[in-house]
């Protein structure tokens, strides 16, 4: 261990060389040295491939969009649940140098409006529809055009860049392409454009775009190289110590950077296989599939571990393969990381942290550290990652003083689409990413993130984070998850609001937890209002709401009074 810092700024390893490949290049290696290794399983769908097969695939599809007249730059929007056409078009897109826009699932038809002519999508590849989505109908709804052009051919007034769309299923839809049909268009031409592709194509292209979920303002579209998400991956598969012997389960989605990096790019560039135990997160399929496959590693949000220790049938698993893992995108309660420890044997499960406009991952625990780092913080800079924590004037701070989280390396994103405005915000002229995280870094060089600038409650004058409230109401034993935030208040302008979910039979009021809090936290940090709720809004990758929360407690005091 180096020597104890004595201010807020450290840098990463960086004995490892980074990845100098574009994403195609390093699959394709990866395919040329482990041909017969397992590479993709995809339980619901009763996909399960080789490396050899894998890349066949990818390659069948990559020529189809050749075919259909896609090139370098053209950006392709994929709007899916987890399957292995959302696999497919990750590589395919990848190895003709088109720029994959990764759509929210959950999105409706305005964000949908928006998204595809934010970046303007020449082409969209999508399901026909998930949970209560209906894809297809929103698609016909802003195009009506679809209905009476040749597929490939639209020309739509609320969508003027969308020429093609390709649905995925058997059945027919007037206008649209199918995602099979596309997989046989290619032929010698296109296998022989995709050679040369290959060989002109640059690591510093971007070929990812992912839109930020903003609690304000319309979603802002981090744009990424072949650089930035390849080594990401490839720092998160180090972390985890992957090679081809190993077995990933990744129930966390693919449209965002959990999903597409920390799992597929982490295993495409070990060699290890990818497993999705279904479309969307089911803990009894996820519990099902590791067991099955015999995984050695397991991704998720620590609301994702809760619900598969609390499955029923939990027990009847046997999860003892699995070694390893990334639990991310909130912090975890002790309890419930001494449990991933023991009962789901994950012995060398990580923490990482960071954001979608930093490939994702910045910071990470090792698979050494003891609990209380794994718990405790958010590990230390990730390779060729620079750190340093910055007070309001943009100072660093010396350790153990809390500041805003900022980045600096090859994992920051080229910018937001189309946004120089909003891109001078977040990324300064020295490169520094500012997170709006707040932060504290001791003196060994862990971070342990303390909340959201914007989440600071402030009641009668004293500053108020969340995090700290949180952290405490996770030591009562009866409760389960807890969010805090503020609600505007006419005596102290800000009160502080929990939201708890107690323990299954746990029999808890508002004026216990208050009990429990007094005495051991300041009177002013103590909850003003509590509401016991069986669920809390989050987004599709697991990220609490909060803006949701505060929101539907107005409503709810509105109509109470």
């Amino acid at each position: 261990m180096p020597e104890a810092l004595t201010h807020s700024e450290l840098a990463g390893l960086n004995s490892e060389p980074l990845l100098g490949d574009t994403i195609g290049a390093a699959f394709d290696q990866t395919a040329a040295r482990y041909p017969d290794a397992c590479a993709l399983v995809v339980g619901h769908q009763s996909v399960r491939w080789s490396y050899r097969e894998y890349q066949r695939e990818v390659d069948r599809l990559a020529c189809g969009l050749l075919a259909l007249g896609l090139q370098p730059g053209d950006r392709v929007g994929i709007w899916a649940p987890n399957c292995y056409e959302w696999c497919l078009t990750q590589f395919a897109t990848a190895k003709i140098g088109a720029i994959m826009v990764c759509i929210n699932p959950a999105y409706r038809r305005y964000e949908l409006e928006y998204a595809l002519n934010k970046v303007q999508c020449k082409a969209v590849i999508c399901a026909a529809a998930f949970k209560s989505s209906d894809y297809l109908g929103m698609l016909r709804a802003l195009a009506p055009e679809l209905s009476g052009c040749a597929p490939g051919a639209l020309q739509a007034a609320a969508l003027p860049a969308l020429t093609t769309v390709i649905r995925m299923g058997s059945a027919v839809t007037a206008g649209m392409f199918n995602f099979a049909q596309v997989c046989e268009m290619g032929g010698e031409a296109q296998r022989g454009q995709l050679a040369a592709l290959g060989a002109s194509l640059k690591a510093t292209d971007a070929i990812n775009i992912q839109f930020t979920s903003g609690t304000t303002g319309n979603p802002k579209g981090a744009t990424l190289t072949h650089r930035n998400i390849l080594n990401n991956g490839k720092l998160v598969g180090d972390g985890m110590r992957l090679t081809a012997a190993d077995k990933l389960c990744i129930p966390v989605p693919l449209y965002h950077c959990f999903g597409m990096v920390m799992g597929n790019l982490a295993c495409v560039t070990h060699g290890a296989a990818a497993v999705f135990p279904s479309e969307a997160f089911e803990p009894g399929a996820t519990l099902a599939a590791v067991a099955e496959e015999r995984c050695t590693a397991l991704h998720g949000v620590p609301t994702m571990f809760i619900a598969e220790l609390e499955h029923a049938d939990f027990h009847s698993h046997d999860l003892s393969s699995l070694r390893t893992g990334i639990m991310a995108g909130a912090p975890c309660p002790v309890e419930v990381m001494k449990r991933v420890l023991g009962e789901m044997h994950m012995r060398e499960v990580l923490i990482a942290y960071g954001q979608t406009e930093t490939s994702p991952v910045n910071h990470m625990t090792s698979a050494d550290d003891d609990i209380d780092k794994r718990v405790g913080s958010v590990g230390r800079p990730a390779p060729h990652c620079e750190i340093r924590i910055v007070d309001a004037a943009g100072s660093v701070v010396p350790v153990g003083v809390q500041g805003e989280i900022c980045c600096r390396g090859p994992s920051v994103m080229l910018g937001y689409w189309g946004d120089p405005e909003r891109t001078a915000q977040t990324i300064d002229r020295d490169g520094w990413l500012h997170s709006g995280d707040l932060g504290v870094m001791d003196e060994q060089g862990y971070t342990r993130v303390t909340g959201r600038i914007k989440d600071m409650i402030i009641r009668g004058g004293e500053n108020i984070y969340p995090r700290e409230i949180e952290e405490f109401l996770y030591t009562h034993p009866d409760i389960q998850e807890v969010q805090v935030f503020g609600i505007p208040d006419e005596r102290y302008g800000e009160q502080v609001c929990a939201w708890i979910k107690a323990r299954p039979g746990a029999a808890l009021d508002g004026d216990q937890v208050r009990v429990f809090c007094r005495d051991r936290i300041s009177h002013f940090k103590v909850p003003g209002l509590i509401r016991f709720v069986q669920d809390f809004p989050m987004t599709v990758t697991g990220k609490m709401q909060k803006f949701v929360m505060r929101e539907q407690t107005l409503q709810a005091l509105s109509a109470e009074s």
